[in-house]
Parts: C-alpha cells; structure tokens; sequence
C-alpha cells in the first residue's frame, strides 16, 4: 500500500462532488503530464490511500480521504474528441493517459491548509512544499500519519 496526494480545483471536482458520485466513486481523469501519467500507469494500486486536496483556492487545503479502487487503465477521455482532455494523438492501441478510480473515504474533521502544512518540520520534504505543480504526488508513511494527526483524524 502507498500513499498518494490527489490535487484538484474544487471548481472542476471537489471532493463533495465524490461523495455524490455512484458507490462514491469516480475515475480520476484528464491528468495530462507524463510523470503523473506513470503513476497512474505503473505505480499507483488498488488499496493506495489518497489525500484529497483543493488546489487554486483562497486556502488550498487537504480536505479528506479517497482510497484507490481500481488500477490504472486508459483514460477514455483522452480519446473523445468532444472532451475536455481530448489528445489526438491517443488511440485505443496507444492510449498515452491513464485514469484509476477513486473512492470517497471521509472528510478531514479539521482542514489541514497549505500553510499549516509549510509550517510543520515534518512535512517540508513533500512536493507539495516545494511547490510541485503535479496534480499526483507521493506521500511517505510519515507525511500521511502527520496530516492525520493534523486533521484529527485517527492513524490508519
């Protein structure tokens, strides 16, 4: 099991939006960068727990907990031209994006925000720290248990 940091713009999809999803569960789509794509492609598995984070808001923060579902698989989205994240250089033989699935958990009983984040020493080797634009990031065994602790939540 690993542990994951999921960045999204509660605009596009919050976590909210998960939890009113069937089985509160939705594909994680639309990632368009190749270091990303390969966690969704290689690394990220079924029991991976996710930090769900709102990004480009007034106070980004960790707002809850998703668990990882299903293993990567192509992202269909990359393949309809009607979409969003449309690639036409995707095809079905050659899919380029991934997507996994996501299952809502639960929500942070406190927000743990960016800043308190930047100001606790054991979290200052998260990309999320040093300003890594991924939209998925790694988090260590000890980077998760923190932001639990800090969200009041009890240590899983």
């Amino acid at each position: 099991m690993a542990y994951w940091l999921f960045k999204t713009e509660p605009g596009c999809f919050s976590f909210d939006d998960l939890k009113k999803r069937p089985n509160m569960t939705e594909p994680w789509d639309g990632v368009r960068n190749f270091q990303a794509r390969n966690f969704l492609r290689e690394t990220i598995k079924v029991g991976d727990k996710v930090l769900f984070y709102h990004s480009n808001i007034p106070e980004p923060a960790v707002i809850g907990l998703a668990e990882v579902v299903r293993d990567g698989y192509p992202d269909i989205t990359a393949l309809d031209p009607n979409a969003k994240h449309f690639d036409p250089k995707a095809t079905p033989e050659k899919p380029i994006w991934f997507m996994v699935d996501v299952r809502y958990r639960e929500p942070l009983k406190k927000i743990v925000t960016l800043e308190c984040i930047k100001q606790n020493p054991l979290l200052t080797d998260m990309p999320l720290v040093k300003r890594s634009r991924l939209s998925i990031q790694p988090v260590t065994e000890v980077e998760w248990q923190t932001i639990l602790i800090m969200g009041r939540i009890k240590a899983l």
